[in-house]
């Protein structure tokens, strides 16, 4: 059986195949999972003792509380709408073809990242068993792990491995990841009731104060710990909306459920974590922000071998490779789907949009994986990407509250399946805590990755006056205006700030407030420049959408 929201012709493509409905509602929840828990668990722990001490439980809690409140908002959007790509496709319905590219170019640049994010998270594991993959560096004081030569070659060969498998086809992907999410919830709560039971040092909470950094640690600890990197696969219950056999009933469920879920888990894992550090190790380290251990290759496996877990310590190993590896499939199917949206919004090259006999976006297949090889070279070990990966995906996802309002407020009768209660409330609080994860990020990291959003406005520029790209309705700059203005007032406010070696012109408070101020502006801006009724609806009707064959759930 075949429907289509709209009939495609793939831009281009001669061949008539189709996106397929092969995901069912305990796989699309189990993506979102899936790709939560990958890499980050396995290092954040640690990083955020270092940055907030026991603190970082509520840093765990509060990153949660924040990306529920952006969930909330695309759940609504997602069921509205169940496109691939949706993050991308939002915007495009509100306020046209910059907006939309400025997003998608955005957001999929933080998507590309994430898989040779999570295939050096494998490696620097691995390196206990195999020296030739990682090197141990002090850079800026911090123990890092970067790839040697055989690690860029094994890099390169699992980035292949994972487009070979989501070329075969989205059903052999849900499948082999249904399987893999199993495993990675059962060795986590392992994890947890292992340490818990084994050594738990109570007064470990207090000895070297519970907060050992104010909040200014806590705040730090959600941008740069990978803590809110370690809830940004909530967004695949979006993306893959286009190919779930019942979006209206799965996409909120794995949204909202996936965040919940992971979020609990987080929690009891730091609390394991911190009480099974022994003092003594507290007490040579002076306290959590210098915090290491010998042979330091993976802090979980470390304290498990410590603590005469030795057994729990293989079994981590064994995860390290299964964790990261599947969130990295994850990520390139994501990726891939990405550049197709991208091109059937006349925003990117056609032959982006290329499909296959499975279904699967062949070409923007290859792309994300010549994209991730570039990311391997430059910035080599796992903490250098995460910060940068961080700012941009949270800023892909701030389109979303801006979408819901002009939707609110010129489709009011449009259908919704899943409603956000409380009006505008939960929105603006959505887009004020975007704001908030990328100024915590601090102008070190955010720096790089605005230089990387005026690239893309040059590309856009160069495909503009070479005729590559044929944007819906022209680049509609009148109604997407608005995010340049955004992403300029929040390099300046990171640039001021007290994050990451900015000016420290305002203070922790006074960050507070700016961003509060800044947010409720570009809100309102985003809202008086939204398209009229007519022209989104418009939009909604000429945007080509995906020809979905309807498979086995």
């Amino acid at each position: 059986m075949t429907t289509a929201a709209e009939p495609s012709s793939d831009s281009g493509t001669a061949t008539k195949h189709h996106l397929r409905r092969d995901i069912g509602r305990i796989g699309l929840l189990f993506t979102g999972i899936g790709s939560i828990i990958g890499s980050g668990w396995l290092f954040g722990a640690l990083n955020a003792a270092q940055q907030a001490g026991p603190a970082a439980i509520f840093s765990w809690l509060i990153a949660g509380v924040m990306i529920i409140l952006i969930g909330l908002t695309f759940a609504e959007l997602g069921t509205m709408y169940p496109v691939t790509g949706g993050v991308i496709r939002f915007p495009q319905y509100a306020f046209g073809s910059f907006a939309s590219y400025t997003m998608g170019w955005i957001t999929w640049l933080a998507a590309a990242v994430v898989a040779p994010i999570e295939v050096t998270g494998v490696l620097q594991y691995a390196t206990k068993y195999y020296s030739g993959f990682t090197a141990e560096h002090m850079v800026n004081g911090e123990t890092v792990h970067t790839l040697k030569p055989i690690g860029i070659v094994v890099a390169i060969l699992l980035l292949a491995l994972f487009c070979v498998v989501n070329v075969i086809g989205v059903k052999f992907f849900a499948q082999i990841n249904n399987v893999m999410v199993w495993w990675k919830l059962a060795v986590i709560v392992l994890v947890i009731v292992a340490f818990a039971v084994t050594a738990f040092h109570g007064a470990n909470f207090t000895s070297h104060h519970f907060a050992p950094a104010g909040a200014h640690g806590i705040f730090t600890a959600i941008a740069t710990a990978g803590i809110t990197f370690s809830f940004l696969g909530f967004r695949q219950g979006i993306e893959l909306a286009g190919e779930t056999s019942n979006p209206k009933r799965n996409v909120p469920f794995a949204v909202i459920g996936s965040v919940v879920i992971t979020t609990i888990i987080y929690i009891g894992l730091q609390v394991a974590f911190i009480g099974a550090v022994r003092p003594s190790d507290l007490m040579h380290s002076d306290g959590w922000a210098k915090l290491a251990f010998a042979n330091d290759f993976g802090p979980l496996a470390a304290i498990a071998t410590i603590i005469g877990l030795g057994w729990l310590a293989v079994v981590l190993y064994i995860d390290a490779i299964v964790s990261p590896g599947d969130t990295g499939l994850i990520y390139n199917a994501v990726t891939s789907r990405l550049g197709y949206v991208m091109a059937k919004n006349g925003n990117a090259p056609s032959g982006l949009a290329k499909i296959n006999r499975n279904g699967v976006p062949w070409v923007a297949t290859i792309v994300t994986f010549v994209l991730g090889l570039i990311f391997l070279l430059p910035f080599p070990s796992w903490q250098q990407l995460v910060g940068l990966v961080t700012s941009a995906t949270v800023l892909s996802f701030g389109s979303g509250p801006l979408v819901w309002a002009a939707m609110r407020t010129e489709l009011p009768d449009a259908k919704r399946p899943f409603k956000v209660p409380g009006g505008h409330v939960i929105p603006l609080l959505a887009f004020y805590s975007s704001n908030l994860i990328v100024y915590w990020a601090g102008w070190s990291t955010n720096w790089k990755f605005f230089v990387a959003i005026l690239i893309g406005l040059v590309l856009l520029a160069v495909f503009t006056a070479t005729k590559q790209i044929k944007p819906i309705g022209g680049l509609d700059l009148k109604h997407g205006y608005w995010t340049i203005v955004w992403l300029a007032g929040l390099a300046f406010i990171s640039f001021i700030g007290d994050y990451g070696n900015g000016l420290g012109i305002i203070a922790l408070g006074w960050g507070f407030a700016v961003n509060a101020v800044w947010s409720v502006f570009i809100y309102w801006l985003a809202w008086r420049t939204r398209f009229s009724r007519e022209r989104m609806q418009s939009m909604i009707s000429d945007t080509p959408h995906d020809e979905v064959e309807v498979g086995m759930a």
